[in-house]
């Protein structure tokens, strides 16, 4: 069994699938592993580090070749990994929604892509989410990235020159992006407040001492979707949420989006009107703006001035975090194959559950149901 770990080619992506720490236990199943050379550099991981923890370091041509599993972080194009074997196993972030070529060239080379991004959300699934860990870590550089750009302080600071207010900060969608922001914040000494569609997550937001800001008595609070994700809410529960978002949003001083909903734009929160009502020097960060942004005027890769206010638009956000995110996300790879690893067989095999529901394509064909 040969497992590859691929550097990354998509521009910007400084992360690495696999750790010396992963590819270790790996070896430890019975794997051969195998690693592109500087896979891991701009994760703070030099070559050297992989060849101690038993892998083998080479260019891609070799280390692709006879591979059983590729992982990656992106998926990489079908073409630049045709030395694995057959049938060989992709597990990465496809994307798939909007890189449908992508998967339908996998299908074609004969690959069998598992997209991470699908894993169900269930209780034995936790460990392999990467969703859930790259966010987490998104949601913590968002704030400070706003703080980069915002030029006053977080905390309430009694000097004797006089009293420093804290900064207002508002997070707007509470999932795991939104938790993290919300304690870090927190932690920087900032009033903080947050609403999502979701009924469930105002518990949650007071948990971490936030105050939650919901629309109440308006048909079409629950916002729950399959698998805990936000769904599209009523008209009217929309103009009750922009008309309270309104008010609240004007006396802010930071807001952070994160809300995404699976295979569909990003729902938009802030409009411009919402945008000039705002104290010049504010700062609003889109956690959203690479699937077309919750914030009028974002741009994606840029930050940018519109009626006073820095929208800050970063790609690729985990990326920025590069040596934990990659951290987690190769923990999540190794707890995802480890937990189907059949001894005898020295190889992974998925049960229905799980694989069919991360499974892209097999045998020269695209079967997901979310595809088809």
């Amino acid at each position: 069994m040969k497992i590859v770990i691929v550097k990354e080619q998509a521009p910007g992506e400084r992360r690495v699938a696999g750790t010396p720490e992963t590819a270790k236990k790996f070896i430890a199943l019975g794997a051969e592993v195998a690693v592109e050379t500087g896979a891991g550099v701009t994760a703070s991981i030099g070559d050297d580090a992989y060849v101690a923890a038993g892998a083998t370091v080479a260019d891609r041509a070799a280390a692709v070749a006879g591979a059983d599993i590729v992982l990656a972080v992106q998926a990489p194009a079908a073409e630049t990994i045709s030395g694995a074997k057959p049938g060989a196993w992709v597990a990465a972030s496809f994307n798939p929604f909007a890189e449908r070529a992508r998967v339908d060239a996998y299908a074609t080379a004969g690959l069998e892509a598992l997209a991470m991004e699908f894993m169900p959300r269930i209780t034995r699934a936790q460990s392999m989410d990467i969703l859930s860990s790259q966010s987490n870590l998104s949601g913590y550089k968002a704030v400070l990235d706003a703080a980069a750009e915002y030029d006053r302080a977080f905390p309430m600071m009694m000097t004797a020159a006089g009293t420093v207010s804290a900064a207002r900060v508002f997070v707007m969608g509470v999932g795991v992006a939104g938790l993290q922001a919300i304690a870090t914040a927190r932690r920087l000494g900032a009033q903080v407040s947050a609403t999502d569609v979701r009924s469930a997550t105002k518990e949650q937001i007071e948990s971490l001492g936030a105050k939650a800001i919901f629309v109440e008595n308006v048909k079409g609070i629950e916002g729950e979707g399959s698998g805990g994700y936000a769904t599209e809410m009523s008209d009217e529960y929309k103009a009750a949420q922009a008309e309270l978002v309104s008010s609240h949003i004007a006396k802010q001083d930071i807001v952070i989006t994160t809300a995404l909903i699976p295979g569909r734009p990003a729902p938009r929160l802030i409009s411009d009107a919402q945008l000039a009502s705002m104290k010049p020097g504010s700062i609003i960060v889109d956690l959203a703006v690479e699937a077309g942004g919750n914030v009028e005027g974002a741009v994606a890769g840029e930050v940018v001035e519109r009626h006073g206010v820095k929208i800050v638009g970063h790609r690729n956000v985990p990326s920025r975090v590069a040596a934990d995110t990659s951290a987690l996300f190769s923990r999540n790879l190794y707890n995802f194959l480890s937990a189907f690893w059949d001894k005898e067989k020295n190889a992974p095999v998925l049960d229905e559950e799980i694989g069919n529901a991360i499974r892209l394509t097999q045998g020269g064909k695209v079967v997901n149901e979310r595809l088809l």
